[in-house]
């Protein structure tokens, strides 16, 4: 489609404001703007002529604080305003992502931007309103003007009042934390499910409010409207979460403070990140048009060149001690190191170091015979004896490798076999260690190859008393990613903010991590529910670095932990298309998948982008079933995955080519399969399909699965 803007003019209305409107281009979602009271923006929203958001107030409590522009005799943006005038336009443009669910997504809106006076301190404010046919996006911007320049912010108060007892699948409000389980409940009970519904045993937990959530938050009305609430373009602001008000059922932002208790600070000219709600009748939307909507309120791409950006699939140094097998640790000969202080020549090796040259060298040696093209080594560098939960600073140098790490040698080896190695980078949340070192740390990825990082933010931030969602954490991501792009080095960044769409704008941010993964798994399990609803609310604003693919789902039978996977081997498979992401791991051992290499055939086959994605049937928590297009090819891939209740899927292939054969390979639950009594029972089928032929696939108890279908 051509790019085109087309712009209204301006519209001139008096000081006493009447209510504005806009609607969404096909009509359906209308917002209405109004100075209500003392002149405080107000606005609600509706869906097909349903009410979705009460009238809700918007504005800012600005801090009495020496560092603002009026000092401690600062006044806040909350009301006494007054409307200047309002600009209506529209927008349509169609655009290339360089990598994700769809090769291009249309972003159509209607604008409305309402530029307020607020006459008793000759400041000025503009709220835009972006609305699109699945929702819509506000924010706030301050233009440059002489009675408002720098400014603190105590609280921002954007409100979003529902309009009944919502279902909503929520996760607990937590400035340092999101790896928590997603609780299922009505809006009026979360206040006595808040307790033990924190993991309290996380290295990190700042919750804040028996009522608090975090975005972003799916919920469902009685009459059947799916609601999501999250934020859009979240960059040098605080991550927002949500604090209900359980009386009136209104939830108003929340944004993460600073050591000091503050929540932003500001310059003029700026502007908050969007707020934005998505609706539909229809599930599905809030998997495919609900994630454009956050990627379509992000700036177009700022990498000139993004040759160097490509999805990728790997495997890695990382599930053995995850699982307890192994160790991240060269020695037990010390109770601390200071990386200045030690030969490590000298250091007694504890025998269980997983990292090292032998090991390696199997991982890459897998890869390259099974088409993976990238190895993560995790525990590679020295450090690792007390990295974790002591206030310490100088943790890790991230270039010096442990004595059994020969990183020319193993990176030769890859890069001989066609692979590369995927460097690690654990913080231990030393945020100020991490960037002292970084130059030094991407001069050493170039040097050897490396093309992507995972980077870590495990524990306590340091400097001390600062959040994991703070604007001054937010800006250190930031850092990192457009510090890397400078060194044609993608991110995957675990135990970082959730995203909000930056992708678009730096599309070498091709991972977080920002909720429970796999990895939980081997600490007691995800509920099977798990990954049927985290596309709802995690990868809203950005794929996520899950680390599917656990076929030996009981980790007894090769270790001493006694969790186990709560998912059937096929329910695994249907991971890599409903946990959709351009990196995707292979989890599982080698000689686990050896046991299984007919099954692994789907993860050898199974791409990591997509040109086009159709969501065939989705319900939040319970299921969710959807073909996905390869990049490049006519080639497509079907996954599901359910919860422990199992579903039973029809799919119409009315999205293949006409006149085209396709060999389909299904890789199905048996019907004896069960993620806790049978969960490695799998079936494989062959047969040939074209367009408009019908696949019934039932799955079992936390099951799944996956289908190929190669275009002939």
């Amino acid at each position: 489609m051509k790019h085109f803007k087309l712009f209204i003019a301006a519209l001139l209305v008096p000081l006493a404001a009447a209510a504005q409107t806009v609607k969404s281009p096909n009509g359906n979602v209308a917002v209405t703007f109004s100075l209500t009271g003392n002149g405080v923006p107000t606005y609600e929203m509706t869906y097909k002529s349903r009410e979705v958001v009460k009238p809700s107030h918007l504005g800012l409590e600005l801090a009495k604080d020496k560092h603002a522009s009026k000092g401690l005799h600062e006044t806040s943006l909350m009301d006494g305003f007054k409307v200047e005038n309002t600009k209506a336009s529209t927008f349509d443009e169609t655009w290339t992502p360089v990598w994700g669910q769809y090769g291009k997504i249309r972003n159509n809106y209607n604008e409305l931007a309402v530029n307020l006076l607020q006459p008793a301190t000759n400041r000025r404010m503009t709220i835009r309103f972006r609305v699109y046919n699945i929702g819509m996006g506000l924010r706030y911007e301050f233009p440059q003007q002489d009675s408002l320049v720098y400014f603190v912010i105590k609280d921002e108060h954007t409100q979003f009042a529902m309009t009944g007892d919502h279902t909503a699948w929520w996760l607990p409000g937590d400035y340092d934390t999101q790896e928590q389980e997603t609780q299922e409940s009505k809006l009026s009970e979360i206040r006595s499910r808040f307790h033990d519904a924190v993991n309290w045993s996380n290295s990190s937990v700042a919750v804040f409010s028996p009522t608090g959530v975090q975005t972003s938050l799916q919920m469902k009305t009685q009459d059947g409207l799916y609601i999501n609430i999250h934020e859009a373009a979240c960059l040098n602001y605080a991550t927002m979460h949500l604090n209900l008000d359980d009386k009136t059922m209104t939830f108003e932002s929340w944004l993460t403070p600073d050591a000091t208790g503050m929540k932003g600070y500001m310059q003029t000219p700026c502007q908050t990140p969007w707020r934005t709600v998505a609706v539909s009748d229809d599930a599905r939307d809030m998997l495919g048009d609900a994630n454009s909507l956050i990627y379509n309120l992000n700036e177009p791409c700022k990498i000139m060149d993004t040759s160097w950006i490509h999805p990728t699939k790997f495997c890695g140094v990382w599930w053995e001690m995850i699982v307890g097998k192994k160790s991240w640790n060269y020695t037990d000969e010390y109770p601390s190191i200071k990386l200045d202080q030690i030969d490590w020549s000298k250091v007694k090796p504890n025998g269980r170091h997983a990292a090292n040259n032998e090991e390696v060298r199997k991982y890459i040696d897998f890869a390259a015979a099974n088409g993976l093209s990238e190895v993560l080594v995790e525990g590679w560098n020295v450090g690792w004896e007390d990295w974790a939960n002591h206030w310490k600073e100088d943790v890790f140098d991230f270039v010096t490798p442990y004595p059994d790490f020969d990183i020319k040698a193993l990176n030769d080896y890859a890069h001989s076999k066609g692979v590369r190695l995927l460097m690690h980078n654990e913080t231990s949340s030393s945020t100020r260690n991490y960037e002292r070192h970084l130059e030094a740390a991407l001069n050493l990825m170039n040097k050897y190859g490396y093309d992507a990082v995972k980077t870590g933010y495990v524990g306590d931030i340091i400097p001390r008393g600062d959040h994991h969602y703070s604007q001054a954490m937010n800006n250190h991501y930031q850092y990192v990613v457009e510090e890397a792009a400078k060194h044609h080095v993608m991110v995957d960044a675990h135990e970082a903010t959730r995203p909000t769409g930056i992708g678009r704008t730096w599309p070498n941010y091709v991972a977080n991590e920002s909720a429970r993964g796999g990895e939980y798994e081997a600490f007691g399990g995800n509920a099977p529910y798990h990954t049927v609803i985290l596309p709802f609310t995690r990868l809203q604003g950005g794929p996520m670095d899950y680390t599917p693919g656990i076929f030996e789902t009981q980790l007894k039978k090769w270790s001493d932990n006694t969790s186990f996977v709560h998912s059937t081997l096929a329910g695994q498979l249907g991971l890599y298309l409903v946990m959709w992401g351009p990196v995707q791991m292979a989890a599982d051992l080698p000689e686990n998948y050896a046991k299984h290499m007919d099954a692994f055939q789907f993860i050898r086959d199974v791409a990591a982008d997509w040109d086009d994605s159709k969501y065939i049937d989705a319900e939040p928590a319970r299921y969710i079933t959807v073909a996905r297009k390869a990049k490049g090819t006519n080639n497509w891939f079907v996954g599901g995955k359910c919860n422990q209740d199992g579903h039973k899927v029809s799919v119409k292939l009315d999205f293949l080519d006409a006149g085209r054969t396709y060999d389909c390979t299904i890789y199905a639950d048996a019907k004896n399969a069960d993620y806790e009594k049978n969960p490695m029972a799998y079936v494989i089928t062959h047969k040939k399909v074209r367009r408009g032929d019908i696949l019934k696939l039932t799955e079992a108890p936390g099951g799944g699965f996956g289908v190929s279908l190669i275009a002939k």
